[in-house]
């Protein structure tokens, strides 16, 4: 490409306009010098003059500790804060309904029910599903709430009151205890008695099981188990105590979980709720885990 070549500004006919030129030119191609369009430079100055008002007006410029606070006072905090005391402020009769109605009360009246499940279930979100899992399906060790197999009780009084007290939670008197013995660890039963009780359990499950040693367990087991889980093993709310005949494990029902279990015994702990949470919301709580199996 041949090197641009300079010509002397001045007036050129294009067609027919005439227009100015920079005086450069390459390869015959010449640079015109037309003014900006009016409606654009008022647009850039409209823009600038936006641009100084909006940061004198909101918080802009940064500083060493924060920005400007602007003219207006306004901030996204404090906008959030005025959404939220609105949305606390509607639905506060909602609330004081619900913090007034007999929890036992609660399932007669639908509209009242449903915002109390709907309300639960965002809490539940943020404080149960660590342990109890986003769709409260539990795992080992960790009920699964959807199913109708409770320990202490699935109706909305039981609920409420393991919500408020926990399950061996240490500070709260009104504690759900229940106290399995170990019975390897602590030399009530030899390995021999402890490996037929685990066939008893699995006979009354229906699982696969060694018969003859199953009639030595059910002995075993009517003079060390009975008084918790029942002659029948049916277990017993009251207590804490499982149902041994279902196919519900909270820590398995294979062999080696049940001698675990019965050898060295198992004591979870679930948080009391009472003092974390106001009574309002471990009451939506109660609602929420009924709704999805209380079931009583």
């Amino acid at each position: 490409m041949s090197e641009p070549q300079r010509s002397g500004v001045g007036p050129r006919v294009a067609g027919n306009t005439t227009a100015t030129t920079t005086g450069h030119e390459w390869d015959g191609i010449e640079e015109y010098n037309n003014p900006l369009p009016r409606w654009w430079l008022f647009i850039l100055v409209a823009t600038i003059v936006w641009a100084v008002v909006f940061t004198i007006a909101y918080p802009a410029w940064p500083g060493l500790n924060a920005s400007t606070g602007g003219a207006l006072g306004w901030s996204s905090r404090g906008r959030l804060a005025d959404q939220m005391a609105a949305v606390e402020a509607s639905r506060a009769e909602s609330l004081r309904r619900i913090a007034e109605t007999p929890i036992t009360e609660l399932p007669a009246n639908p509209e009242l029910m449903r915002l109390a499940v709907a309300g639960g279930a965002s809490a539940f979100k943020v404080h149960c599903v660590q342990c109890h899992g986003a769709g409260a399906a539990g795992g080992p060790g960790y009920p699964n709430l959807n199913d109708d197999d409770w320990l202490w009780g699935g109706d909305m009084e039981s609920l409420y009151v393991t919500l408020q007290h926990g399950i061996r939670a240490p500070g709260y008197d009104e504690t759900r205890i229940s106290q399995m013995p170990a019975f390897g660890r602590d030399g009530l039963l030899d390995r021999a008695q402890v490996r037929d009780v685990v066939e008893h359990v699995r006979a009354i499950s229906g699982q696969e099981h060694d018969a003859r040693r199953a009639v030595r367990g059910a002995a075993i087991f009517a003079e060390q188990c009975a008084s918790c889980h029942g002659d029948e093993g049916r277990g017993n709310r009251d207590l804490g105590a499982p149902n041994l005949t279902d196919a519900i494990w909270l820590y398995g029902g294979d062999r080696e979980s049940l001698t675990n279990t019965i050898w060295s015994a198992r004591n979870g702990v679930m948080p009391g709720w009472s003092q974390r949470l106001d009574d309002v919301t471990i009451r939506k709580l109660a609602a929420y885990v009924h709704s999805l199996g209380g079931g009583e």
